[in-house]
């Protein structure tokens, strides 16, 4: 049986992560996908390894601030077409976006804003999600099926992080950014691939820099792959790397006991 194995990282600056040995280690796991979050690069800051690794190609939307956001998608199949960006404006310019398409599947990685620094990123966050639902949605309505692999910078429930009650108020955690992901997952008839396979598993998928929250697992889980049913009905197993380091988060593996790219 043909399988297909998706990795997302949130890399947190792509040099960074390939100087602690993410490329190596992604070698070892031959993905078919890889989706990536937060390279902090721009097109000249890419070295031929961050581009083709693995006999994989790379597709990026870079920001266009240096040294901020970026996300990129490798495949190990040639996509019959890939769109970079999706709002032709104020998020574009933050570099957020990357769909291949194969047949009728859409792989995409998206990276969410942030709101944590200030209250006017909360108010850019929430613009995003006002936008990002209706473009999704109009994806499914055009029949199209979906992976999408992210840092989403929102803890759905309270099993997703370690503190919950004491972030209830906090970036991240808040019942409108809550709801919104329930309203979302609901109107676009997606599933969280991880938490369909793990119920009842606390794993987390990002901690603080600060004091021992890694060590001590102080975590949040922010980092999502979403599927559509018919690829979710193919959804095996998954795990959460966290053996060494690359990143503030950990990269997510989905495997799939189907060839994705068919369905």
């Amino acid at each position: 049986m043909v399988s297909t194995r998706i990795i997302c990282a949130n890399l947190n600056g792509i040099r960074s992560a390939a100087s602690k040995g993410f490329f190596d280690w992604l070698g070892s796991q031959n993905p078919d996908f890889v989706c990536v979050q937060e390279l902090k690069a721009q097109q000249d800051n890419m070295q031929p390894e961050f581009i083709t690794p693995h006999g994989m190609t790379g597709y990026f939307h870079y920001a266009q601030k240096k040294g901020y956001s970026g996300v990129g998608l490798y495949s190990r199949v040639t996509p019959d077409d890939v769109i970079i960006g999706f709002d032709q404006g104020e998020f574009d310019n933050e570099g957020r976006y990357v769909e291949a398409r194969f047949g009728k599947l859409s792989v995409i990685s998206v990276y969410f804003p942030s709101g944590s620094s200030a209250p006017e990123r909360q108010e850019a966050k929430y613009r995003f999600l006002d936008l990002f639902l209706p473009h999704i949605a109009n994806l499914r309505a055009q029949g199209r099926e979906l992976v999408i692999c992210g840092d989403v910078n929102i803890a759905h429930h309270e099993i997703d992080l370690k503190n919950w009650k004491g972030n209830l108020k906090n970036s991240g955690f808040l019942p409108e950014e809550r709801a919104w992901l329930t309203q979302f997952l609901q109107a676009v008839e997606l599933k969280d691939v991880f938490r369909v396979l793990e119920p009842n598993t606390h794993q987390y998928t990002w901690w603080s820099n600060r004091g021992q929250a890694r060590a001590n697992n102080v975590g949040w889980r922010i980092d999502y792959q979403f599927a559509t049913p018919l690829v979710l009905q193919h959804a095996s197993t998954t795990s959460v790397y966290t053996e060494t380091k690359f990143s503030d988060h950990a990269p997510i593996i989905m495997d799939y006991a189907a060839d994705l790219t068919q369905i």
